[in-house]
Formats: structure tokens, C-alpha cells, sequence
């Protein structure tokens, strides 16, 4: 599945928050992005690293950095898994639909013989422009340091 290259602006969205806010792209215009996506809240691999980016958070900020999790999940279960895990960032639930394709956070998995397309732990960084300073990556270690 194609993802956003280096240079090209990341297509606006709108979302529900865990708490049913609105979180907007244009709300971190001016502001450096990292959004993570991932397949399952409270599962162990991306609750480590939702957790790891809560435990990031300040220096990530200091750093000029701001932070969304987006993930496939409904919303009463990630108001859940934001509670028990106490993130202080906003929990998105993904959207769907060819827009959202570029962003680099679906693939095509195959899982106890099943194949299908889903989302991907993965890591895009929007510059203060909305633009991707530097190509998108797949998240397997932990956050030590900002983009």
C-alpha cells in the first residue's frame, strides 16, 4: 500500500477523540506531528508502545513535538484503554476510504492463514507546514528520542 513520501502534505482529517473531542490537522497547523497508528488498543505490543509515548510525551513537547494515536478501535474501548493506561494525548479512531490511504497505515497482513488488509503499527511525523520532513516508518522500538 503506498504511504507519504518525504515532501508531500498529509491529507486533513477530522476525528473523534477518546473523549469525543474533535482532533483536526489543521488544530497542530505551525506544530510538528507525530501520529502513531496501531492495530489494537490493550493489546500487549501497541499498549507498550502507546505507554512509551506517554512516558515520552514531555521531552517529545519540549522538542516541539505533539502526538495522536490513531487505531481501528471503537471508541468506548479506546476511552477505556486511555483511562487504564493514562494517556494524556488523544486516542482517534482511523477512518476509512482511499484518502487515508496514503498515510501509510494500512497493509495487507496475514494472520492464523487469514489475509486481509488492516492497519499496521506505524509512525508519520507532520512538519509545522504539513508536510512529511522524513519518510514513514514501520514502529517497532520504543520512542528514546524525537524524530
Amino acid at each position: 500500500m503506498p504511504r507519504l513520501e518525504t515532501g508531500q502534505s498529509a491529507p486533513p482529517f477530522t476525528l473523534p477523540d477518546h473523549a469525543g473531542r474533535p482532533v483536526s490537522l489543521s488544530d497542530f497547523a505551525g506544530h510538528n506531528l507525530i501520529i502513531f497508528f496501531y492495530p489494537a488498543a490493550m493489546t500487549p505490543g501497541c499498549t507498550r508502545e502507546a505507554c512509551d509515548f506517554r512516558d515520552s510525551l514531555v521531552s517529545l513537547q519540549q522538542a516541539g513535538y505533539d502526538v495522536v494515536g490513531i487505531s481501528p478501535d471503537k471508541p468506548d474501548k479506546l476511552a477505556t484503554f486511555a483511562q487504564k493506561e493514562s494517556l494524556t494525548y488523544p486516542c482517534s479512531r482511523t477512518p476509512t476510504g482511499p484518502s487515508w490511504m496514503p498515510m501509510g497505515h494500512m497493509a495487507r497482513r496475514c494472520s492464523m492463514e487469514r489475509r486481509s488488509t488492516g492497519v499496521i503499527r506505524s509512525t508519520i511525523v507532520i512538519g509545522p507546514d504539513g508536510k512529511v520532513p522524513c519518510r514513514s516508518t514501520t514502529s517497532r522500538p520504543p520512542v528514546t528520542s524525537p524524530p
